[in-house]
């Protein structure tokens, strides 16, 4: 990858921020980096025009319409559609620009909801999906089976990586909008700087959850493409998982809340365990750094920064 030019789509997010911040801190200084304002990805002539002209030699595909369970449940059409948009005019953009080398991301919420765990790559399309966040499944599920059949048929080398849960820096505090941990996160800290005595959580901290540093995944990814790993689907995750419950404790120790937590029961819990089998990593030579405790320090510390809250 040596003095490659690559593309990272959706470079403002944090999962394509954190694959910037890796390729930058390893020397790679030859990105194409464009916002919404000069390439809409939902304009498939646009994205065909673009990559024709640039032909970059890498990919990261992480632009993705994202969100928690809140939004994913109640925007259920504008996920599949915006997702499924965005992955076709890059993938097969890509492949007819003869551009051979992309890692696509997907998520761990493509596997069923009641798999075996921890979850392996094989469990994939056996069993029903969470209601929930089934529209934006179905267009990760959707983008991946374009990679491989691009694969099968093109000789093209689009790795597909599904990650656990992710959080740090650029991610979305919104409470309609974000995902679990930001959204603890936030409703701590809120609670500390107003004096409250508890803080309300969605469902009844019964589900268990894997939750990974999002430099750790930019790393993963990397890795894959440094490594010449030909094909292929990978989760990447700790191989561990905790309870909304005790992440919730954390997630107060972490920002020096002391308040009760209170559950609501009547709001969704989702899937009940989503624990990924990350053994094929593993194999390759690879784990994460950045144990939960220490990313959830790195992480208020940078909420606090971007927010700009005076304590």
């Amino acid at each position: 990858m040596v003095g490659s030019k690559i593309f990272v789509a959706g470079h403002r997010g944090m999962v394509g921020s954190a694959i910037v911040r890796k390729l930058r801190s390893l020397g790679y200084n030859n990105l194409l980096l464009r916002s919404k304002d000069e390439i809409n990805l939902l304009d498939q002539e646009a994205v065909f025009n673009f990559l024709k002209l640039e032909k970059p030699d890498y990919i990261f595909m992480a632009a993705a319409r994202v969100g928690g369970i809140h939004a994913n449940n109640t925007y259920r059409a504008d996920f599949i559609y915006s997702n499924l948009q965005i992955q076709n005019n890059i993938i097969w953009g890509a492949m007819s620009a003869g551009i051979k080398d992309m890692c696509f991301l997907g998520s761990s919420c493509i596997y069923p909801r009641d798999c075996p765990q921890p979850i392996k790559e094989d469990s994939l399309l056996t069993g029903a999906l969470e209601k929930t966040n089934e529209p934006y499944a179905i267009a990760k599920i959707a983008g991946l089976k374009l990679c491989e059949s691009c694969n099968l048929q093109y000789g093209t080398r689009y790795i597909c990586v599904m990650p656990t849960n992710l959080y740090g820096p650029n991610d979305n505090y919104d409470l309609n909008n974000a995902h679990v941990l930001p959204a603890l996160m936030r409703k701590a800290h809120e609670a500390k700087v107003q004096g409250g005595k508890e803080m309300i959580v969605w469902g009844t901290g019964a589900p268990r959850r894997e939750f990974l540093y999002v430099d750790d995944l930019a790393d993963a990814c990397v890795f894959l493409m440094q490594n010449g790993v030909r094909e292929g689907m990978y989760n990447v995750g700790c191989g561990e998982d905790i309870t909304i419950r005790d992440l919730a404790q954390k997630v107060m120790d972490a920002v020096g809340f002391e308040g009760e937590v209170i559950f609501d029961a009547s709001k969704p819990d989702g899937t009940p365990r989503k624990l990924l089998d990350v053994s094929r990593m593993s194999n390759l030579g690879w784990k994460p750094k950045l144990s939960l405790i220490d990313g959830l320090a790195k992480t208020y510390e940078n909420y606090l920064e971007n927010t700009k809250v005076t304590l």
